[in-house]
């Protein structure tokens, strides 16, 4: 049974409007109001089913082009106890990250997350949130950067070469660390039975590691504290290949420049 096009009071849906007045298919009239082009009002709507009567005033923005409807890739900032998957977030596999019952870190991004400062510049709209893929896995006990994308260029990237890009971590820890520890860190520890290659490991500061390393795997980074006598209490993801966090509060996202390159 298809859905009436009109209502007792002569409403319409904004969609059936627009394509009336401008002569075009109504799914091209629905990818125009979702990418924030069409007012009602002088008021931009972003919702093809909305209603609308016949004195109301329906207008295109000026010049608007579905060719600057770009996919879009946000960078989120998740806090320690939400799952981030892998693929599809509707639906997505289970891996080793994953927490019975912990809730979907895609359920942070919406409007009013969105970093104050964000300098990208881009207009934030309801189809921003849709369809978005992760490739960027992260244990659900940590925090740090998530990368969700509508771009099937960047999604096959980072599902092609997530193994090869390089990690950056802050790690807090606890205890004492054995003598020669840190460059046991960097080089000489086994994980899963298997020698580890060499990994960048500093001190941040007394209690704090800052680790650069790629092809990490669950559970990878407390199984090497442990082995040189520390005992992790947080871990931070800061940055992913060339692309960092930056200054994005936990819970808060932002967009990625189109300047920025994994």
């Amino acid at each position: 049974m298809t859905e009436p096009t009109h209502t007792p009071t002569g409403l319409v849906r904004l969609a059936k409007r627009l394509a009336q007045q401008l002569g075009c298919s109504r799914s091209m009239a629905e990818q125009y109001i979702e990418g924030g082009l069409v007012s009602v009002d002088g008021k931009v709507v972003e919702l093809p089913g909305a209603r609308v009567a016949p004195q109301q005033t329906v207008a295109l923005a000026p010049n608007a082009s579905l060719l600057d409807l770009a996919p879009i890739t946000l960078l989120l900032h998740k806090p320690p106890g939400f799952e981030a998957g892998l693929g599809l977030e509707a639906g997505a596999a289970a891996h080793g990250s994953r927490s019975q019952g912990a809730p979907q870190a895609v359920t942070l991004l919406n409007a009013a997350s969105h970093m104050p400062e964000d300098a990208s510049g881009i207009q934030v709209l309801l189809r921003h949130f849709k369809q978005l893929q992760c490739f960027t896995p992260l244990p659900t006990p940590a925090s740090g950067l998530v990368v969700y994308t509508q771009d099937p260029r960047i999604a096959r990237k980072l599902a092609e070469d997530i193994e090869t890009l390089e990690q950056e971590c802050i790690v807090e820890v606890a205890g004492q660390i054995v003598e020669g520890g840190l460059q046991k860190l960097c080089h000489g520890l086994s994980f899963n039975g298997r020698p580890l290659p060499p990994i960048k490991v500093s001190w941040q500061n007394e209690t704090r590691l800052r680790f650069a390393l790629k092809g990490i795997r669950p559970g990878q980074i407390p199984a090497m504290c442990e082995a040189v006598g520390l005992r992790v209490l947080a871990i931070r993801r800061i940055r992913l290949g060339r692309v960092p966090l930056a200054k994005v509060p936990e819970g808060q996202w932002r967009y990625l420049h189109d300047w920025e390159k994994f």
